[in-house]
């Protein structure tokens, strides 16, 4: 399996300091500062870029899952809410799906999705997060 990497750089202070993250893809670079993580500032965060990638995991896991049960997803729209508390730390995520899955009963679905949930290497690697919700609907 490949190795992923990225990089990020920081300068000057907590709250006067500016950064930048980069994909070691080359496919995203841009700033974080303490206004785009902890206020509303522009540019992104690195708690932005974890619930992105606990949203595509999590519907890639789904689709492989569906894929081993016999069912071929049309469309998996996932979208992950990461909440910080203080200290800071997550405190919780919600993981929001939809998806279009022709021949699944709504409670096969939700095993999957829950066992998506549970399982996909980036929920495992978020294990200490106290509270991860999943709300899982089918769509068309």
């Amino acid at each position: 399996m490949p190795v992923r990497k990225s990089e990020a750089k920081w300068n000057g202070s907590l709250k006067g300091g500016s950064g930048t993250m980069r994909l070691a893809s080359g496919r995203y670079e841009g700033p974080y500062t303490y206004s785009s993580r902890f206020e509303e500032g522009a540019g992104t965060n690195p708690d932005e870029l974890v619930s992105a990638a606990h949203a595509g995991c999590f519907s890639m896991f789904l689709a492989a899952l569906l894929d081993d049960n016999g069912y071929t997803a049309e469309q998996i729209h996932t979208t992950a809410a990461l909440h910080l508390g203080a200290g800071p730390t997550i405190k919780r995520i919600d993981l929001d799906t939809e998806a279009s899955v022709p021949g699944i009963e709504d409670a096969e679905f939700q095993r999957l999705a829950a066992q998506a949930k549970e399982e996909c290497p980036v929920s495992k690697a978020l294990a200490a997060v106290p509270q991860v919700n999943l709300k899982a609907r089918l769509v068309g």
